[in-house]
């Protein structure tokens, strides 16, 4: 024999040896296993149960205890009830998921032991811990379920809700899940303004005031953690804050931070931040928990509009700012151009050419104004912005207001052109009179006075508004002139508000009234007047 040889038989006896001595010591084998292991009988009693599954079960895992009484009688889930029994019944495998009183979570897998003419089948039972797995699946789950409630809303809903409204739910479902789902104390969203560029700061909750008010962009450099996660589109996860070149203090006093991108249709439409004083404070699956939740927190952005409401809010400011500063001034041309046409009417038909002129195109200034307004902010977001679906009765219509308080004026033509009013002022009885000639085939469809003029009572204009329109009215019979008057309570100079009722005129805003009020008063005379056209 060689020495090779002798070499190699050598090497294979000591591995022979090897072999025979683990299989000669099964039981250590199975107890050095992280898993519990137990052999039971056909009624579940353990017959040996290995080291691991006794701690779990706190030493009550011994011979001649049933395991699920070892285990604390566990609820069982899955579709089989009774795994042990289907087991030996089916001689096969069966697995199951326990759930202990303390809520923790193991997988049993039981298999039939293969003894040769045993009469009493055993099983073999292997008991996996997946409480971390269990919890985190439910985690997702509740973070996906809450994520898809930040926007449970119907869309009658959606309607009746303003956009300051929608951002305030948005922000307290969001607030509310962070701080009681995810544990997450510190929050700052910013949206992504995708003409500019910069990250306005949506909602903000436990950051630094100036934190908060800090211009950032969307730019890999000088924008922080924030800025490089909108312009990458990637998460950024900061373990310590002290040593990473990009952070920014947001939150006073904080060790790590996490930042996500919100993304809709793989496009950045802005961020999410958390951050926390515990140096590491975020793991891996933090991170993946936030990610899960910024998914739905875009959804519900995209779904309640606030990207497009938020635009649509500016546009409206814009043209209701530019509107208020020429809403008066118009009037105030339509007013000096009736009556001018008031003393040419008769004597030089060029000039009364003119003026009119002048009177449609002051009209069409308010027009195109409202109209650019339209096309600057998206249809549907400007229509719940204003509300006006529900005042459908008040689009297009014609309002005349006589009042002699310039800021009563300004606000007929701010509060009532949301609702799609035409909205046109006179300063006196005498103004108003003269527009109401003036409107020719577009009378007004309702006239505001207030009951005392600087030239005329509210009864006295209402006189002359009949001389107009129902010349063959006498003083005290009905009339069915649109007029709704104003006054203060117990304020009636001349008892114009009782010989108006007694002419028909009924309707009456006593000041100050509310705009509801207004809007519902200007309904009901608008509803008489298509009654009175049906008859």
């Amino acid at each position: 024999m060689t020495d090779s040889h002798a070499l190699h038989s050598g090497s294979a006896g000591r591995d022979a040896t090897a072999r025979s001595g683990i299989a000669d010591q099964p039981a250590k084998v199975l107890a050095s296993l992280p898993d519990g292991v137990a052999v039971v009988d056909a009624m579940g009693t353990i017959e040996w149960a290995n080291h691991q599954l006794c701690q779990w079960c706190q030493e009550r895992a011994r011979e001649g205890i049933n395991l699920f009484d070892a285990l604390g009688r566990p609820d069982i889930e899955g579709s089989d009830p009774a795994p042990l029994q289907a087991a030996i019944q089916g001689r096969t495998a069966s697995d199951a998921t326990l759930r202990t009183a303390d809520n923790r979570y193991f997988h049993l897998h039981a298999a039939p032991l293969a003894e040769g003419g045993a009469s009493e089948p055993r099983l073999v039972v292997a008991i996996r811990d997946v409480t971390h797995t269990i919890l985190e699946q439910q985690k997702r789950a509740a973070i996906h379920q809450a994520g898809q409630t930040l926007a449970d809303l119907s869309p009658a809903e959606l309607a009746d809700m303003t956009v300051a409204e929608r951002i305030e739910l948005l922000k307290s479902n969001i607030i509310h899940y962070a701080k009681d789902l995810l544990q997450f104390d510190v929050v700052e969203i910013r949206l992504l303004d995708q003409q500019t560029g910069r990250l306005e700061t949506l909602l903000s909750e436990g950051m630094q005031p100036e934190a908060e008010a800090r211009i950032l962009y969307a730019k890999p450099e000088n924008n922080g953690v924030t800025g490089w996660v909108a312009a990458t589109g990637q998460s950024y996860r900061c373990s310590d804050t002290l040593q990473d070149p990009l952070y920014l203090e947001g939150c006073k006093g904080a060790k790590s931070s996490m930042t996500v991108p919100l993304l809709m249709h793989d496009q950045v439409i802005g961020t999410f931040n958390v951050e926390t004083p515990e140096p590491g404070g975020f793991t891996e699956t933090d991170l993946q928990f936030l990610e899960i939740f910024s998914r739905d927190v875009a959804a519900a952005l995209n779904t309640l509009e606030l990207l497009v409401a938020e635009k649509a809010t500016t546009a409206a400011e814009s043209i209701e700012a530019i509107h208020g500063a020429v809403a008066l001034p118009v009037d105030d041309i339509l007013n000096d151009a009736v009556g001018v046409m008031e003393k040419y009417i008769g004597h030089d038909a060029d000039v009364v050419d003119r003026l009119q002129r002048i009177l449609r195109n002051a009209r069409d200034i308010k027009q195109v104004i409202q109209k650019v307004g339209e096309k600057m902010a998206p249809s549907s977001a400007h229509t719940q912005l204003r509300q006006g679906d529900r005042r459908r009765a008040l689009l297009g219509r014609r309002i005349l207001v006589a009042d002699a308080d310039e800021q009563v004026r300004a606000a007929a033509h701010s509060l009532l052109e949301r609702y799609g009013c035409t909205v046109e002022t006179a300063r006196d009885g005498a103004e108003a009179a003269l527009m109401v000639r003036a409107c020719g085939d577009e009378p007004y469809d309702v006239i505001l006075a207030d009951i005392r003029l600087p030239d005329m009572s509210g009864y006295q204009l209402l006189l002359r508004l009949q001389q107009l329109l129902e010349p063959g009215v006498s003083e005290g019979q009905s009339t069915s002139i649109p007029l709704v008057l104003m006054t203060g309570f117990g304020y009636d100079p001349g008892h114009s508000i009782v010989k108006a009722r007694q002419a028909g005129i009924d309707l009456v805003l006593f000041k100050p009234f509310r705009i509801d009020q207004l809007l519902d008063t200007i309904e009901r005379m608008l509803a008489r007047r298509r009654d009175v056209v049906k008859a």
